[in-house]
């Protein structure tokens, strides 16, 4: 990670920060809303219930690893 933080701009730092913090924000609701739609599919109406903390963890890492990614191919095509 630190060579790939050496040879990046000032300004780039900002686009790669902003697409990741983007990301995690509108992806935590949609996996959230995804999450309750998997555990009611069977009913007729979606129940909104908290992950638990394994699931969390699981969403959150998985979220991080496909932030970095969005935020890699960001910089890498402005």
């Amino acid at each position: 990670m630190y060579l790939f933080y050496k040879h990046i701009k000032n300004k780039s730092i900002h686009i790669f920060f902003i697409s990741f913090m983007v990301y995690i924000f509108v992806n935590i609701i949609e996996n959230y809303i995804h999450y309750n739609i998997g555990r009611n599919h069977d009913s007729s109406a979606i129940i909104l219930s908290s992950p638990s903390t394994v699931d969390w963890i699981k969403i959150i890492g998985i979220m991080i690893i496909f932030a970095l990614i969005q935020g890699i191919m960001t910089y890498m095509l402005e």
